[in-house]
């Protein structure tokens, strides 16, 4: 790797020199630095940093723990952002709305911020984001448009756009996300990174409200399975203020490795029930599969049922917004966008026998799932119903002859995975024929998180997109 520049090492190899004293977190934070000053007026990945100055000095105090032989985390040194959802000590919390363009820092650190600094991390800025986490595309008047690094007259994907677009661009090793909606695996696969939506508990949050509800989820970031299984050793756990967090030993996700294909058995699904799906995507899919099966992976076509899917998100999804609306709108703020503001009505006004029916749904969805689960390893569907849309849209109105008149109706290949409460894994599965990346969801079984990035890694051994470097800004 001599001749790679530090901001295209995988975090593994970044991580380990650091704490061999072959390379310093200095020399990483500093490459790092210098490709965010190159690149981020054209990708717009970043809504706040902190001064160069104090970045430097984490990296400076990193170096010395490592000198002094002092214990460290497997994030040690390793510059990464929080999306600007999440409090970060020192960074204003601007939800990508007008509404908190006078937001303060934050005082104190999220149970996701102070994971990653306990773990090495060393947090640098703030991540772009639409307004509140507002659909799958990233932009906002607080940083404007969050632009693809594949071709910057294209979106990044959202709502963790920034962090999708500072990876594939080198301007970050690791990144968190959030995900209800396919917020974590839309930028991934837009980007030609990978990133999980894990089972809901896996990452531990501060949530307020319904600290029980699987439905929003924290998840990483990266550019292969292999740094995201090392992301999610620091941020999983148990921790006393999340009551869904589960996991006893992190070390189970960095102990995953490629399995021999020949052992894998996959479940195929071409549409996710039967959704529009644009021809070219249909089509890098169609060929990730014959590569697959080529290399010696089982293959079989199924059709999980997840009937009422649609109907179980939407309603707890508008629920969220309705309760969260509350709490915003009673602070006085405004300049919200319309979008919000309708989730946020159709949200409250949801009856009780309303609501009760979704969570039975969603019951019944999780069943029906991990059924179809005992007789195959994980099942792949398509990530998205199209490669990456033009900067200029707030959201996709068509595909393939279907129109949609509400922003998250072309999310719903994401959705309905949402709604079955398994982990989902966005990882490569090609390009377009005008060199646009297209993935492909992976959904495994649950707290079955650590196979499932065994079986990732796996599938970019086979088809080898992970780690190509975008065509539309300096390599």
């Amino acid at each position: 790797m001599i001749d790679t520049p530090l901001y295209r090492w995988s975090a593994r190899a970044l991580a380990a020199g650091i704490a061999r004293r072959e390379i310093s977190a200095v020399e990483v934070m500093r490459a790092h630095l210098d490709r965010i000053a190159e690149v981020e007026s054209d990708v717009a990945a970043f809504v706040s940093m902190v001064p160069i100055a104090e970045a430097m000095r984490m990296a400076e105090e990193a170096d010395t723990a490592v000198a002094a032989g002092e214990p460290i985390g497997p994030l040690h040194g390793l510059p990464t952002g929080v999306k600007d959802l999440i409090d970060v000590a020192g960074l204003p919390t601007s939800h990508g709305s007008g509404a908190y363009l006078d937001a303060p820092p934050a005082t104190t650190d999220s149970v996701l911020a102070e994971s990653l600094r306990r773990s090495g991390a060393l947090i640098i800025g703030k991540t772009n984001t639409p307004e509140v986490g507002l659909g799958t595309l990233t932009f906002n008047p607080v940083r404007g448009v969050c632009r693809n690094p594949w071709d910057l007259s294209r979106h990044a994907g959202g709502s963790s756009g920034g962090a999708g677009a500072a990876l594939a661009a080198g301007m970050l090793p690791i990144a968190d996300g959030s995900d209800s909606g396919g917020s974590i695996r839309y930028p991934a696969s837009f980007c030609n990174i990978v990133g999980l939506r894990p089972t809901p508990g896996t990452v531990p949050t501060g949530r307020l409200g319904n600290g029980w509800d699987p439905h929003g989820v924290l998840g990483p970031m990266a550019r292969d399975s292999a740094d995201v299984a090392l992301l999610l050793t620091g941020i999983s756990g148990r921790d006393r203020r999340a009551p869904l967090s589960w996991v006893s030993d992190a070390g189970m996700f960095a102990a995953a490795g490629a399995l021999p294909p020949t052992e894998l058995r996959l479940g195929w699904s071409p549409d996710v029930g039967g959704l529009p799906i644009d021809p070219e995507v249909r089509g890098v899919l169609r060929r990730a599969r014959e590569l697959l099966e080529a290399a010696g992976v089982e293959i079989v076509d199924v059709e999980p049922d997840l009937a009422g899917a649609d109907e179980c998100w939407q309603a707890i999804e508008m629920f969220g917004f309705g309760t969260d609306g509350v709490a915003r709108l009673a602070e006085g703020r405004d300049g919200f966008r319309e979008d919000y503001l309708r989730n946020v009505r159709e949200g409250r006004a949801l009856t009780a026998d309303e609501y009760a029916a979704a969570l039975a749904r969603r019951t019944e969805i999780f069943r029906r799932t991990a059924e179809v689960l005992t007789g195959v390893d994980a099942v792949i569907y398509p990530a998205t119903p199209v490669a990456a849309p033009a900067a200029e849209l707030e959201w996709v109105r068509e595909v393939d002859g279907v129109v949609f008149d509400r922003y998250f109706l072309w999310q719903r290949a994401a959705c309905r995975l949402t709604v079955t409460g398994h982990p989902v894994l966005a990882t490569p599965a090609g390009f377009t024929e005008t060199g646009l990346p297209v993935g492909m969801q992976v959904l495994g079984a649950s707290r079955g998180d650590a196979r499932l990035l065994a079986i990732g890694m796996t599938i970019e051994s086979v088809l080898g997109h992970v780690g190509r470097v975008p065509t539309g800004i300096p390599g």
